[in-house]
């Protein structure tokens, strides 16, 4: 085995730069002669501007300038595109209202974008945006995801009939009532999927800053991949050529999903920058990000399960609201429709489904992906329909799930909802996890709480993901003169790890020491393209491109070293363990850097040979990866004030395999964190008249340290992928997907007894109380 190859724990390269604050994230960077920006949101949910006074703003020190929406709209540069076509059940085309960069005759939500402000100084944008005046006349407001479409609610936009984005559907709704009507048992339930604020440790922000001598933008921001970035500037606001724009993205401080779109601040700061020939830099403060990042979730669900006599699946029907607040998204109308139902099946065999998602307009902020983006919102879905069925029939939460499992026999199998898992061992992975979790001895634990006043729940999740996104990926190996060996990628980290993972499969391959391979990322005019990092793509997508490449190396240094040891290339192999090329059977041999070396004072060379050993490959997937695994979370709830605690939790997944395990067992706690914080603490709530009263770390619940329990154990089952070379599967956003149906299960599970069948996320001390109360 390669020292610091794959499949072992290496430290992270990146840390000993970030801990120290060597890191430099956008708010670091700053440019000479740069000017600040400040956005003036609207203070009102709905509502006609009848007018803006910017006069007096116009005037204080340091104002440079004001953008307004009318400026914008004159240079047809207003508007923010979503990428998501879309059809409705009855073949019509979804709703396309528009989303304005700036309003300019209307506000749809609190923090709607109204004014860019443009000074020397943030005080001074700040202190003048305070003199702007504007005139609104507030009109009624619909915040509800539930009736938002009942056809007596406010209008967000006046041309979609009842705040209607799109009516989707998929299978064969015919088909699932006559499954419904044959049914020997029926199990329904009505979930929330509540609304969650983001949070990434780094707010979004950028710097814009306009070359007119070469007439480009160079864009300094925090994103998750900056070539649909680009696209987006270049075409719907530049309107210039792609490759007249730059994107450098520096450390990001966090993103899960929310730095992929397009935002109002990015617009207007590049254009302004190109107005008035001057960087402009915009960083945006947490009490923006609460009013103006997209947020996620917030889906009202009606679920079915129909079950013949055998307690075998026949069919199950799934319909949601989905709000998507005020305005479409970049991919807004993607998560509640095409993301969603890849994986509403989860990992059972059910022979019939029909799935129809509404999308619904309100006065709030735009929702889109959020870590996991969709397949926690249908986990959560088919996870409570288990757990509640299992109640009904009167079998275990395990026994049901073995019951209807997709079995190994029958993979590779394709769902109802036309997904073909190629992998995957479901009652194995459960099984571990049942033995990991001593949940036979549960009840002994339940008379151990109860003596010390507390009720105990357990509860299972088990979990399919399905990752996303570009399916193409190019990976560049060049060997530098300094022994380095830089590897530039197209997708971009967040905080996940990737210089370390994909240096591991470089020094795997190639046997270069760990520490001369450097990761290049993140800047559009270095890399010709790339995805970016979402939806779990990046190593099953740059993991195996990056193995193409480095292929690609060894098929040129045996070329190359055939040369300098005066031997035909057949005769040559390749040792991965001392990165070394020789003659076969002999001890004649040249090592990798020394070879690149060499190659470079050769002088000419054949055409496939020009560069060296530099190499470049892409790789495209030709199906999605499917991560899998169990979650068993133990609670204990104090009946006297509903305070509900995980204390024990155990995950057992499946990402096939692993490059290195410290960095999937770090994303996968963090993901459950987030799913816990969910479950229990996190709500984004809004008041009758739209104004967000969950707008700070005051009032909104973010989980912290200690809602993670001490006692968490966690293992893998590699059931490598068959659909890349590597036999990797995605993780990324595996923890939160599993843990708001485990934990949820588990509470419902400490209150059975009582009558509790049903209880919403967050499950707070309030809540709980309120359903143990009405229950006694």
């Amino acid at each position: 085995m390669v020292k610091f190859g794959v499949n072992q724990s290496v430290e992270r390269k990146e840390d000993f730069r970030l801990i120290t604050g060597t890191g430099e994230y956008t708010d670091d960077i700053s440019l000479d002669g740069q000017l600040y920006g400040y956005m003036l949101r609207s203070p009102i949910a709905h509502g006609k501007i009848l007018s803006i006074d910017i006069d007096d703003a116009r005037q204080a020190p340091g104002v440079v300038d004001i953008i307004l929406g009318k400026e914008l709209e004159a240079d047809k540069a207003n508007q923010l595109p979503c990428m998501i076509p879309l059809k409705n059940r009855d073949g019509s085309d979804r709703a396309d209202p528009g989303h304005p960069v700036l309003a300019t005759d209307k506000v749809r939500y609190v923090g709607d974008n109204i004014a860019f402000v443009i000074a020397d100084t943030l005080d001074q944008a700040k202190d003048a945006a305070e003199l702007i005046f504007i005139d609104f006349e507030e009109e009624d407001v619909v915040v509800d995801t539930k009736t938002a479409n009942m056809g007596n609610q406010p209008l967000v936009h006046k041309d979609v009939a009842n705040n209607v984005a799109f009516d989707w559907e998929q299978g064969d709704e015919k088909n699932i009532q006559d499954v419904f009507s044959n049914a020997s048992h029926v199990t329904e339930v009505e979930l929330i999927n509540n609304r969650v604020v983001v949070n990434s440790m780094e707010p979004r922000g950028l710097i814009a800053d306009w070359d007119g001598d070469a007439a480009k933008m160079t864009v300094r921001m925090g994103t998750q991949g900056g070539w649909v970035l680009r696209s987006l500037l270049a075409n719907a606001i530049l309107h210039v050529p792609e490759e007249d724009i730059r994107v450098i993205t520096p450390d990001v401080g966090g993103a899960f999903g929310m730095k992929l779109f397009f935002y109002s601040e990015c617009a207007v700061t590049v254009w302004a920058s190109r107005k008035l020939g001057r960087p402009i830099k915009w960083i945006g403060e947490r009490s923006d990000a609460f009013l103006s990042d997209t947020q996620g979730r917030d889906h009202v669900t009606r679920a079915k399960l129909a079950f013949d006599a055998d307690n075998m699946i026949t069919g199950m029907k799934v319909e949601t609201n989905a709000n998507l607040g005020a305005y479409l998204s970049t991919f807004g109308p993607l998560i509640p429709t095409m993301a969603a139902v890849k994986v509403l099946p989860g990992v059972y065999d059910i022979p019939n489904f029909y799935y129809r998602s509404i999308g619904v307009f309100t006065n709030t902020v735009p929702v889109d992906a959020y870590r996991g983006a969709g397949r926690p919102e249908a986990i959560f879905v088919i996870e409570r329909l288990m757990d509640r069925a299992a109640r009904e029939l009167g079998l275990g939460q395990d026994e049901i799930r073995r019951k209807n499992f997709i079995p190994v026999s029958a993979i590779p199998y394709t769902t109802s909802t036309g997904c073909v898992y190629d992998s995957g061992e479901f009652e194995r992975i459960m099984d571990r996890a049942l033995e990991t979790s001593d949940w036979a001895s549960f009840p002994d634990r339940r008379i151990a709480s109860a003596s010390n006043g507390k009720r105990r729940g357990i509860g299972m999740c088990y979990y399919v993901e399905a990752t996303a996104g570009n399916p193409t990926e190019t990976a560049t190996i060049r060997f530098e003169d300094d022994d380095r060996v830089t590897v530039a990628v197209g997708t971009q980290s967040s905080g996940q790890g990737h210089s370390t993972a994909y240096a591991q499969i470089v020094a795997e391959r190639l046997g270069v020491p760990f520490e001369n391979i450097e990761i290049v990322q993140g800047d559009t005019d270095k890399i010709k393209s790339g995805g970016g990092t979402g939806g779990s793509r990046s190593l099953t997508t740059q993991g195996p491109a990056i193995h193409a490449a480095s292929d690609e190396v060894i098929n040129k240094g045996k070329e190359l070293a055939g040369h300098f040891l005066e031997a035909a290339p057949v005769d040559i192999e390749f040792s991965a363990d001392d990165g070394e090329f020789a003659i076969a059977g002999t001890d004649r041999k040249i090592g990798i850097l020394e070879l690149a070396h060499r190659a470079r004072g050769l002088g000419q060379l054949p055409e496939n040979l020009a560069e060296g050993l530099d190499s470049e490959a892409s790789f495209t997937v030709e199906a999605f990866t499917y991560p899998n695994g169990c979650h068993i979370a133990e609670v204990e709830i104090d009946e006297l004030t509903g305070a509900t605690e995980v204390v024990r939790y155990v995950i057992v997944d499946d990402f096939g395999t692993i490059i290195n395990p410290a960095l999937v067992r770090n994303q996968v706690i963090g993901g459950v964190g987030q799913g816990i914080g969910q479950a229990l603490t996190e709500n984004t709530v809004y008041s009758d008249d739209g104004q967000l009263l969950t707008g700070s770390y005051m009032d909104y619940g973010m989980p912290r340290a200690d809602n993670i329990p001490l006692d968490l154990r966690y293992e893998t089952i590699e059931v490598p992928c068959t659909m890349n070379p590597m036999g990797v599967k995605g993780c990324g956003e595996a923890g939160c997907i599993g843990a708001p149906p485990a934990v949820i299960n588990a509470v419902i599970d400490g209150l059975a007894d009582l009558g509790v069948h049903h209880i919403d996320m967050p499950a707070t001390p309030q809540r709980v109380w309120d359903v143990i109360q009405q229950a006694s």
